[in-house]
């Protein structure tokens, strides 16, 4: 008669046996497809972190938080006294160039206009019959000039109160959102009151605050550029446009930038914040007055691990993103710098990207996808 425990044991047995198999298995099939590729090319997709290779000459650039605002803000006013009858538009609407946006009461504006010109019709008549007879020589030269400056003088003021009435709407002076809305229907406003605030749509510009170090040496700055979280790691090439002549309460200096390429900043908005880069150069004499550079070859910063070292040979791995590939390179290493960056003098060119860690693993040609960067909304770039 069988024991219950010697059967417990038998299944455990079993079990273990099976377990072993399944083991065996995954590891030969791993093994396999890890190095049993014959030697045949990778056509894997690795996943890689890149650097872009920088001048030299060029310090790394220097960040500011920056706030993107509109380049166009209007306070926008009655030019005439009087009660607000209805104010049409609501804050966050958007109104395009002579839409009309308030209407003021207009009766007694239309009460003085219809009198002006009953006046201007009956000077004009008078002053009419008067040059009819001056020109016959039957008045004299002054009743002339009397009767021509009258007509002058009603005619200026049927024009003044025929703008006073046309005044009593509110035209939106630009294209664009409105901001605030400073007054109701119903209530009165003086002429030149605000009523409403807009922003123009189609040009925004980004403010930062410098310190005075960074703000005394404004031009020995090449280049701006921004960055946003919601577009990425696309740049926005920026120039100055305007400077504080003097530090606020926090000893900072307020200096604009405007979007170089105009209206083509999709999916940037007034409101958000943004990362200024602001690039110097160490040596002037490289570039010209635009900061372009002038000379064809110079020495290319890279980090360390991107070599890969073969015997006397060094080489990199460009990533060609266009083809979503990596190219072998052989550069020419001339110094390690104590920051963990070496400094190149052949093989590469400013602005192409490298791959920083894991190189040693890869082979000319493989297709790559190149890792996120981490951002704050991103944090440890997995997305």
């Amino acid at each position: 008669m069988k024991n219950y425990y010697d059967d417990k044991a038998y299944d455990m047995s079993r079990l273990l046996n099976v377990l072993q198999r399944i083991v065996f298995s995954i590891g030969v099939a791993a093994l396999v497809s890890c190095g049993g590729n014959g030697g045949k090319k990778n056509d894997s997709v690795k996943m890689v972190n890149v650097s872009v290779c920088r001048d030299a000459n060029v310090l790394p650039p220097t960040s500011f938080t920056g706030l993107v605002r509109p380049a166009d803000v209007a306070n926008v006013a009655f030019r005439v006294s009087g009660t607000i009858s209805r104010v049409i538009v609501n804050e966050g609407d958007y109104v395009k160039k002579g839409q009309v946006l308030a209407i003021m009461d207009d009766r007694d504006y239309r009460v003085q206009l219809n009198a002006t010109k009953a006046e201007y019709e009956s000077v004009k008549a008078d002053a009419e019959r008067v040059i009819a007879m001056y020109e016959d020589g039957s008045t004299t030269a002054q009743n002339y000039d009397k009767a021509r400056f009258g007509l002058q003088q009603i005619t200026q003021k049927l024009t003044n109160h025929t703008n006073q009435l046309h005044d009593t709407r509110l035209v939106a002076p630009m294209s664009g959102y409105v901001r605030r809305k400073l007054r109701e229907s119903g209530e009165a406003v003086a002429a030149g009151l605000p009523v409403l605030e807009l922003s123009s749509s189609d040009k925004l510009e980004i403010e930062i605050d410098l310190p005075a170090k960074e703000f005394m040496h404004l031009d020995e700055y090449l280049e701006f550029y921004s960055t946003f979280n919601v577009t990425g790691s696309q740049h926005f090439p920026l120039k100055v446009v305007r400077k504080s002549a003097e530090a606020n309460a926090n000893q900072l200096y307020s200096v604009v930038l405007e979007f170089k390429d105009g209206v083509k900043h999709k999916g940037v908005a007034a409101g958000m914040s943004a990362m200024v880069y602001g690039r110097k150069s160490t040596e002037r004499s490289s570039y010209d007055e635009k900061g372009v550079v002038k000379d064809s070859e110079h020495d290319i910063i890279i980090p360390s691990t991107s070599l890969v070292r073969t015997g006397n040979t060094t080489r990199v791995f460009v990533v060609d993103e266009s083809k979503g590939i990596v190219k072998e390179r052989v550069v020419k290493l001339d110094f390690i710098n104590p920051d963990g960056t070496v400094t190149v003098s052949r093989g590469l060119k400013v602005g192409e990207k490298v791959v920083r860690t894991g190189a040693h693993s890869l082979s000319d040609g493989q297709k790559v996808e190149i890792m996120a960067e981490p951002t704050e909304t991103n944090v440890g770039g997995l997305i």
